[in-house]
C-alpha cells in the first residue's frame, strides 16, 4: 500500500469522501495503482476527467490506463468547462 494525495476541482469535489478538505485527500492504494484505477475507485466518470496532471505534468487520455503512481505523487483532475 502507498498513500497519493488526490485533488479533485469544481464539480468532481462532490466524489472525495466526506470530510475531505479544500478538495483534497491523501488516499492509501495499492502499490502500483493506475490513474484511471484511482478514479474509478473515486467513482469519478472517465468523461468528467478533462485536464489530469500528475505532479504537475500534463497526462493524456491514452495514458491513463498505464501510468502507475508511486508513493507520494499528487493527482489533479479538473472537468471539462463551458463558457465564453
Amino acid at each position: 500500500m502507498m498513500i497519493i494525495r488526490v485533488k479533485l476541482y469544481a464539480s468532481l469535489g462532490k466524489y472525495l469522501p466526506e470530510g475531505s478538505v479544500r478538495n483534497e485527500i491523501d488516499q492509501t492504494v495499492s502499490e502500483g495503482a493506475t490513474v484511471t484505477e484511482i478514479l474509478s475507485g473515486l467513482n469519478v466518470p472517465g468523461e468528467m476527467c478533462h485536464l489530469v496532471l500528475v505532479n504537475g505534468n500534463y497526462l493524456a487520455p491514452g495514458e491513463r490506463d498505464e501510468c502507475a503512481l508511486k508513493e507520494g505523487d499528487h493527482l489533479a483532475v479538473w472537468p471539462p468547462v463551458a463558457g465564453g
